[in-house]
């Protein structure tokens, strides 16, 4: 990673009696990319836009590109809200090449651009059509295009799979991650832990504008690893020494359960009993790390609970 993109630093922003972001600090490095999640009503956007310099602070101290956000900075930063807005009555091709202009692009820059990131897209055949033509799958892809298409250096982008199918997640996966490649810094907010997991380098979570979790994704999921053990397959596993519980996982169907390890055990001594025990069939073994969607039900779980318990 590079050098910091954003640096946040005590920050927070009240309106009227709800302090909607609470002395929030972290950084986001050139080269990464940082998720920012929480549930809804959690902060998120309020934070965006003070990044954004839309709305100020009322404590605290935020750079951008680093300095204080200005016109110049504003132009290498690339904003895809979650309420996408595009000019519908006009040719793809003429929206971008204006859209591009206003980033300070010259008029053949613009079109070069967007030519190039339609034919990326697979796009280029819809140039010429009116943007309302198109599916809104395909509306999304211009949208993200246009958010690039002036070659930024950061990009903060809200729930950037939302209303596309399988084919193009995967599209646009891979420009997010060549731009982080290639030294760009993305901040993703999105509700989808499975695309974290994929394709964040660090994440923040925040619930009630306060921060919950900070770190390395690995690291943040690490936190809640149980000193348990995933295996599928068949046998008694009660039988195996230094096993406290047997759970079933999911429907057991397919014979999945964690075994929950006495405090001295380890995994290592479980799979050499398994390996010796000819009564067992094993066809997955691994610690019981959960999902990063298990972490944000958990820690959303708490804060909850803790809020209703002071209120």
């Amino acid at each position: 990673m590079g050098s910091p993109a954003i640096i946040v630093e005590g920050v927070t922003k009240s309106y009227g009696d709800f302090r909607a972001v609470d002395h929030l600090s972290f950084d986001v490095q050139s080269g990464e990319i940082f998720a920012l999640l929480g549930p809804n009503g959690a902060g998120k956007s309020t934070m965006i836009r003070m990044i954004l310099d839309i709305i100020k602070p009322d404590q605290g101290k935020i750079a951008v590109l680093g300095g204080n956000i200005d016109a110049a900075r504003k132009n290498r930063i690339g904003y895809l809200p979650e309420e996408r807005g595009l000019y519908t009555g006009v040719p793809v091709i003429e929206m971008m090449g204006y859209l591009g202009r206003l980033k300070g692009l010259s008029r053949s820059q613009a079109r070069s651009h967007a030519m190039q990131l339609l034919e990326r897209l697979d796009l280029a055949e819809h140039a010429t059509n009116k943007v309302s033509e198109l599916s809104k799958g395909m509306q999304q892809k211009v949208q993200f295009a246009v958010t690039v298409m002036h070659h930024p250096e950061l990009i903060i982008i809200d729930e950037p799979f939302s209303g596309l199918d399988p084919v193009n997640r995967l599209v646009i996966k891979e420009l997010l991650v060549d731009f982080r490649n290639e030294g760009g810094a993305i901040v993703m907010s999105t509700h989808q832990m499975n695309q974290v997991e994929e394709m964040a380098d660090r994440m923040l979570m925040i619930s009630h504008g306060q921060q919950k979790l900070y770190g390395q994704v690995d690291a943040v999921k690490e936190q809640y690893a149980k000193h348990a053990i995933i295996v599928e397959g068949r046998g008694d596993w009660a039988s195996l020494p230094g096993i406290a519980s047997v759970e079933k996982i999911g429907n057991g169907r397919n014979g999945t359960v964690m075994l929950n390890l006495e405090p001295d055990m380890t995994n290592d001594r479980v799979l050499a009993a398994i390996a010796q025990n000819n009564a067992l069939q094993i066809d997955r073994f691994e610690r019981a790390v959960p999902s990063l969607d298990e972490v944000f039900i958990q820690v959303a779980g708490e804060s909850a609970h803790i809020d209703q318990r002071t209120s």
